[in-house]
């Protein structure tokens, strides 16, 4: 949706207002409910005031503390008996004001004792959402999903080879970056057959894109002779139909 090159010694929130309050105000536009998840660098009170403000729903990974840990000190006693090779899993939810807050919020824990270590996992999420415990850990852990794309974008694309020596250089490479993710993901979504939809980009640039070729010239017609180790006729015929079946641009 967007990207912003900034410089290295500022703070990994720096400007989240320019990117974020903009899109919150777009997709309401078209009437969709905003729900905004982002690890313990955007734990800060303006932006829990700024989503709260525009009824924006956020689970937000909150660093931990003494105060924090004291609401959950019943929790991190180990459980007696002989360790579970399963990990022991606790979750509690509470009313929590720190002291750079206006207001109270609700804080979700989430206590994890694993086999083989000695002191348990702990995490908190700062949230507006009603839903359970359980519920609002699961989604912010959909986290990682995110996570995925980003580094599926340094791969494929090289979003982070910013060798340039100026800044704006190196910005407007970002940008184009950017550019051939996403037309790499529409290709994805719109033009690939089911069975190949789920290749990474990676792999539909090794297998699909850099695949020999020649192209023969008739006195009337043009032959595509295609290696078939990795791009079958079946294959390329099936994507060609779906890019021949999207609509038009109106206009």
């Amino acid at each position: 949706m967007a990207a912003k090159l900034r410089p290295g010694n500022v703070h990994s929130a720096e400007g989240w207002e320019e990117l974020l309050l903009p899109e919150i105000a777009r997709q309401q536009q078209q009437g969709k409910e905003v729900v905004f998840r982002a690890d313990a660098a955007f734990a800060k009170p303006e932006i829990y005031k700024a989503l709260e403000e525009r009824d924006a729903k956020y689970a937000i990974r909150l660093p931990a503390n003494d105060n924090l840990q004291r609401n959950i000190t019943e929790l991190l006693t180990r459980p007696v008996g002989r360790p579970s090779f399963k990990p022991v899993v606790w979750f509690k939810s509470f009313l929590y004001q720190a002291a750079s807050w206006q207001t109270t919020r609700r804080v979700v824990a989430k206590v994890e004792f694993h086999c083989g270590e000695l002191f348990p996992r702990v995490g908190f999420i700062v949230t507006n959402l009603t839903t359970a415990s359980r519920a609002v850990v699961r989604f912010y852990n959909k986290r990682g999903t995110a996570e995925q794309w980003i580094k599926e974008g340094k791969q494929a694309v090289k979003m982070t080879r910013l060798s340039c020596h100026r800044f704006r250089a190196n910005e407007v490479r970002l940008w184009l970056s950017l550019i051939a993710y996403n037309l790499g993901n529409l290709w994805r979504r719109l033009a690939l057959p089911a069975r190949v939809e789920n290749w990474s980009l990676t792999s539909l640039q090794q297998r699909l894109v850099k695949t020999g070729g020649r192209l023969i010239k008739h006195a009337r017609y043009y032959w595509l002779l295609l290696a078939e180790s990795h791009l079958t006729r079946r294959l390329f015929t099936g994507m060609l139909r779906k890019i021949t079946a999207l609509p038009s641009p109106a206009g």
